[in-house]
C-alpha cells in the first residue's frame, strides 16, 4: 500500500506540497503512489531556478523505465530551488520521494491555489487506498 502522510497537501495528478522552514516555501515533488505506479524512475528534468509557474503548469518530466510523465505545479510560483542530487540518483524518488526525492521548492504567491489542492483523506480516496 502506498504511504499517504497527514502532514502534505496532494493534487489529483499525485504531486504533493510539503511545508518548508521558510514561511511561503513549499517541497514539491511526487506521491509514493505515483513512484509506485510508474516503476523505476531512471531521469527526472527539472526548470531552471527562477522560473515562474501557473498553478497546473507543467514543470518538467519524469522518465521511468515504464513511461516518461510530465510534472505538474500543484501552486503558482517561483522555483527557488531544485533537488540537483536527482541528476545523478534519480532513484531517489523511488526510494524517498517526501524525503531525498523531492523536486523543486517554490516560493508561492499566495493562498489561494492551495485551497484547490487534497487533504490526506481525499487523496486516499482518490488512488483508491
Amino acid at each position: 500500500m502506498s504511504e499517504i502522510r497527514s502532514e502534505l497537501q496532494y493534487t489529483k495528478d499525485h504531486e504533493y506540497v510539503r511545508a518548508s522552514d521558510e514561511d511561503g516555501v513549499f517541497y514539491v515533488g511526487i506521491t509514493d503512489y505515483a513512484q509506485g505506479e510508474l516503476g523505476d524512475v531512471v531521469y527526472v528534468e527539472l526548470p531552471e531556478v527562477g522560473r515562474t509557474l501557473d498553478a497546473h503548469e507543467v514543470f518538467g518530466t519524469i522518465e521511468a523505465v515504464k513511461a516518461v510523465s510530465e510534472l505538474y505545479s500543484p501552486l503558482a510560483g517561483e522555483v527557488v530551488e531544485i533537488n540537483d542530487r536527482l541528476d545523478g540518483e534519480p532513484a531517489l524518488v523511488n526510494s524517498d520521494p517526501y524525503g531525498d526525492g523531492w523536486m523543486i521548492k517554490l516560493r508561492v504567491k499566495g493562498d489561494a491555489d492551495r485551497v484547490a489542492l487534497l487533504g490526506p483523506d481525499e487523496y486516499k480516496k482518490h488512488v483508491g487506498a
